[in-house]
């Protein structure tokens, strides 16, 4: 394993740090403030092809590898995790279509991300969290059998009320289960489907996350992915592939947090000297430098063995578990050491951890990561 960057990565990832530095850093609590990206940022973010970098280059994309894409979200993770979970989000929903999409399929897909456009994953519903086999939205074939009339429920999708195509999850089964959740391309404004409720969350609050409502939404055939049934094979592949990049967020975050309090600590003064200068100070400093090392490693070999063409799923779920614990263990440190400076909206620290929280529980809980490792490794 290598994970020196080349010098075309070098290159990406100059471009994205410039691109925070200058758009998203500066505006990062305004951002929080207004839960919404600031104006013209979406269109920056689509000049420098950040929306597609997942989309294989044969269907207009940047066509990635996943060590790179993962370098691009730590720097955005490091600018606002509202704004790199919207980009993410579009990584998330082109999985699917990768996996499972025919070509036509996936031209036209890709084709509405490639005119800058966001997408939307929409596999959560008020009553199915982790138990992603108990989805209870219902795709009912026509008489016709030229299509689906789907009903239901979504809630908690990223980019809800700004994609223009969702990879929607539904049952096509009467009495539900996993055989029978079968994977659908729904658009934006589609007769039946309307956007519900935005989220007031307490963190990413850049982000926008919405309900999602079917009322016999018809959808044909043509735009189902897969085999009626294969919907929670496509769904768990797709958690695999995107786990990785959660992880990065995260050290995005806890990087971000590190430097600010390590900052913070030279320049504040106590007793007469640096609060840097303290050995318990310096305890804490180094436990985060330990630990976001390490988690940049882990989501480094995860996104390597992926490229490699490896089964990464145990990997990917160690890199994420362990990335959001450390993210959400660092902030947390990093509040503390700057004490109530860190407690207040004038620093950077408290929306570091209030962002840090979400990646302990979205694509996957920390708590089901630990089930997958602890199987993947026993059986």
């Amino acid at each position: 394993m290598d994970f020196a960057y080349n010098d075309e990565q070098k290159e990406i990832i100059k471009v994205v740090r410039d691109l925070v530095e200058k758009e998203i850093k500066p505006y990062a609590l305004e951002m929080d403030e207004t839960e919404a990206l600031r104006e013209g940022l979406l269109d920056k973010l689509a000049a420098q092809g950040l929306l597609g970098v997942a989309i294989p280059e044969e269907f207009g994309g940047s066509g990635l590898d996943a060590v790179t894409i993962a370098a691009i979200y730590e720097e955005l993770g490091k600018g606002c995790a509202g704004t790199a979970t919207t980009v993410a989000a579009n990584a998330l929903a082109s999985y699917p279509v990768i996996i499972a999409g025919n070509h036509g399929l996936k031209k036209r897909y890709f084709d509405i991300i490639n005119n800058d456009h966001l997408a939307a994953f929409a596999l959560t519903e008020p009553g199915t969290g982790s138990d992603a086999g108990s989805v209870s939205t219902q795709a009912r074939k026509t008489e016709d059998g030229g299509g689906y009339l789907l009903n239901g429920t979504k809630c908690f999708i990223t980019n809800g009320a700004l994609a223009e195509v969702f990879v929607v999850f539904a049952n096509t089964r009467k009495g539900g289960g996993i055989r029978g959740l079968t994977a659908f391309i729904v658009r934006k404004g589609t007769p039946g489907f309307t956007i519900g409720k935005a989220e007031n969350k307490m963190g990413i609050r850049a982000s926008n996350t919405t309900e999602l409502i079917f009322q016999d939404c018809f959808v044909p055939v043509a735009n189902r992915l897969g085999r009626e049934g294969q919907g929670f094979r496509i769904a768990m592949n797709t958690l695999d592939a995107a786990r990785p990049f959660v992880g990065a967020v995260s050290v995005g975050i806890a990087e971000a947090a590190f430097r600010a309090c390590s900052e913070y600590a030279k320049v504040r003064v106590q007793f007469d000297k640096p609060i840097a200068s303290f050995q318990m100070v310096q305890a804490m400093i180094a436990d985060m430098a330990m630990k976001i090392e390490g988690a940049r490693l882990l989501v480094q070999r995860a996104c390597w063995m992926k490229d490699e063409g490896l089964d990464f799923s145990r990997e990917a779920a160690i890199a994420k578990c362990n990335a959001s614990d450390v993210a959400m263990q660092v902030t947390v440190d990093a509040v503390q050491v700057m004490g109530g400076y860190g407690y207040m909206k004038e620093y950077p620290v408290e929306k570091y951890m209030r962002d840090a929280k979400i990646m302990q529980i979205y694509e996957g809980t920390n708590q089901i990561q630990r089930l997958v490792i602890a199987n993947k490794t026993l059986y």
